[in-house]
């Protein structure tokens, strides 16, 4: 693995699960690149920085906190990215990131390029 790509992909999940764990869907879409496509399972696909704030910001007004990650495993994507793939869990719902796809920024930072996961049930 390649550290100087992937400790940033790594800097960006931390920092986009911080966010929403301080309930900042602002701070959360922040980690998505401007035209970045979420598809979000059962709910829908999500295209843009815009429509992405939306969705967090509805889940967080929905009372969903507290958001963890298991079994993270990362693969490299590329020269300039890692996927990512893990269990989750929140206070009130867990379910699989089937793939997140880091890619690193013309800034050196990662940023969300695509972004699969999936909702399997209610906590």
């Amino acid at each position: 693995m390649d550290s100087q790509v992937l400790q940033p992909c790594q800097a960006g999940i931390a920092a986009w699960q911080a966010a929403f764990n301080r309930q900042d869907a602002a701070g959360c879409a922040a980690q998505y690149e401007a035209d970045a496509e979420m598809r979000a399972k059962p709910f829908g696909t999500f295209k843009g920085r815009e429509a992405i704030q939306a969705f967090w910001q509805q889940i967080i007004d929905q009372g969903f906190s507290d958001v963890q990650y298991s079994d993270v495993d990362w693969q490299p994507a590329g020269e300039d990215g890692y996927y990512l793939s893990s269990r989750w869990t929140m206070n009130k719902a867990f379910g699989l990131v089937h793939r997140e796809h880091w890619k690193i920024q013309p800034d050196g930072t990662a940023l969300l390029h695509d972004d699969e996961f999936e909702v399997l049930g209610e906590r």
